[in-house]
């Protein structure tokens, strides 16, 4: 068993936001830290998949009530 402990398994704050508002960078960056870094990968899948309705009812607003 693999009793050590991964010290540097959290997401750094910029890699969170550009994965929520770049889905496509969170997904790489699931897949990228996929096995050495399960927690991290997790927060960057869930930020990369709330990323994307987030930014379609966004789109829906500016191009509703801004842009016209």
């Amino acid at each position: 068993m693999n009793s050590q402990k991964q010290v540097n398994d959290k997401l750094p704050m910029g890699l969170t936001i550009l994965s929520n508002a770049l889905p496509p960078v969170g997904f790489y960056l699931y897949y990228r830290f996929g096995k050495a870094f399960p927690k991290k990968a997790r927060t960057a899948l869930i930020n990369g998949i709330l990323g994307i309705p987030i930014g379609t009812m966004g789109g829906y607003l500016l191009q509703t009530y801004v842009f016209n």
